[in-house]
């Protein structure tokens, strides 16, 4: 048994920051010379790489990932009136960027692999409905081409800010829907050192419309044709993100790794394994567990240095900010049973098996099993 605690973060970024240290300064070092600071030749330079390791034919850097999905969906045509249809167990900048287009959320139930569900998704779709946003969480991807089948007129936008460099049917993450929008922040698959995001289409119009949109509705210097915004991937973070983009196919595998010793040090534990969707390439953003009394169940673990979270304790129907939806406690029991029960365990290339045993010793106290 466990006795000696020891420090175990949810997330180390330290790691990350040691492997790629050398490679960021010389990249700042170029940006300072050159004092490209907004929309300089690196920030170019990466879009051209992301968008080739998504396989899209385009990939537009924006200000972070809330900026992506509105945008991608301002693209669209989204707006006052409209309504667009995410699932309930998602982080709620999913929600407020289609709040912030005037439109509607519509919310769904998710499956057993916490992913939207289709036949969920049949109920609520109407003749009001201008977009579907399925969310790619922990990890692994949202049935994105069984959406687009079964609604092949309403456009889909992929929510990839959990799911950098997965597959699902062979198919990248981002090349699924007819737009797609992902996040940098720090703690993502690849995470900038500060805010940022982008968006990621085939289409030649919809990624001409999003560049105008970043930059004040603008591609000729001070001319403005349409309303924009300010939404632009600064250069120093594209520097970052081009070390970190080289190393992501290895990073990931290093998180499956981590993900088969879960799975072996759990298998007879009786707790609630991730499950994953059918034909999903899982890059594990996080490792998420279910387990019975989640919350003291956590707190041991907080005592014991091991840095476990949650994703998400409350789904977006039952935050403040969404009441005026009226949906109410009981509309999405699958959302809301699991989010009385899910529980993140520390995940993140670099994490050793030592590690993952502690954690899991420590796991095994709190649920009165043998350690």
């Amino acid at each position: 048994m466990t006795t000696t605690t020891r420090s175990v973060p949810l997330v180390d970024l330290g790691w990350q920051h040691r492997e790629i240290e050398g490679e960021v300064l010389e990249g700042w070092n170029e940006v300072l010379a050159n004092t490209s600071f907004i929309l300089g030749p690196q920030v170019e330079a990466f879009e051209r790489e992301f968008a080739e390791f998504c396989e899209v034919g385009h990939c537009v850097g924006v200000g972070s990932g809330t900026d992506a999905l509105e945008l991608a969906l301002r693209a669209l045509d989204v707006g006052p009136g409209d309504e667009v249809v995410l699932p309930a167990n998602t982080f709620i900048a999913t929600a407020l960027a289609v709040s912030r287009l005037g439109a509607r959320p519509v919310l769904v139930d998710s499956d057993k692999a916490h992913l939207m569900s289709v036949e969920r998704l049949k109920e609520v779709v109407s003749s009001r409905t201008k977009a579907i946003i399925p969310v790619h969480l922990y990890g692994q991807m949202a049935p994105v081409a069984e959406i687009r089948q079964e609604f092949p007129h309403i456009p889909v936008v992929e929510d990839g800010a959990q799911s950098q460099g997965a597959r699902r049917s062979g198919r990248r993450s981002g090349s699924v829907g007819h737009i797609s929008a992902t996040s940098f922040y720090p703690g993502k698959n690849i995470g900038a050192y500060g805010d940022g995001g982008a968006v990621l289409t085939d289409s030649d119009d919809l990624a001409g419309r999003v560049r105008k949109l970043r930059n004040w509705g603008s591609e000729i210097k001070y001319h403005h044709p349409e309303m924009g915004f300010n939404s632009r991937l600064d250069t120093l973070q594209a520097a970052v993100l081009t070390a970190k983009l080289k190393r992501l196919d290895a990073w990931n595998a290093l998180r499956q790794v981590a993900a088969g010793i879960y799975h072996e040090l759990l298998a007879d534990s009786q707790i609630g394994l991730p499950v994953v969707g059918d034909s999903n390439e899982h890059v594990w953003h996080l490792y998420v567990i279910e387990v019975e009394e989640r919350d003291r169940v956590l707190e041991h673990l907080n005592s014991m240095g091991v840095g476990a979270g949650i994703h998400y304790p409350v789904p977006v129907h039952l935050q403040g900010a969404y009441e005026h939806l009226g949906y109410g406690p009981g509309a999405f029991p699958n959302a809301e049973a699991a989010s009385h029960r899910i529980l993140s365990l520390p995940m993140y290339p670099g994490i050793t098996e030592s590690d993952q045993e502690y954690v899991v010793d420590c796991l095994k106290q709190a649920l009165g099993h043998p350690a």
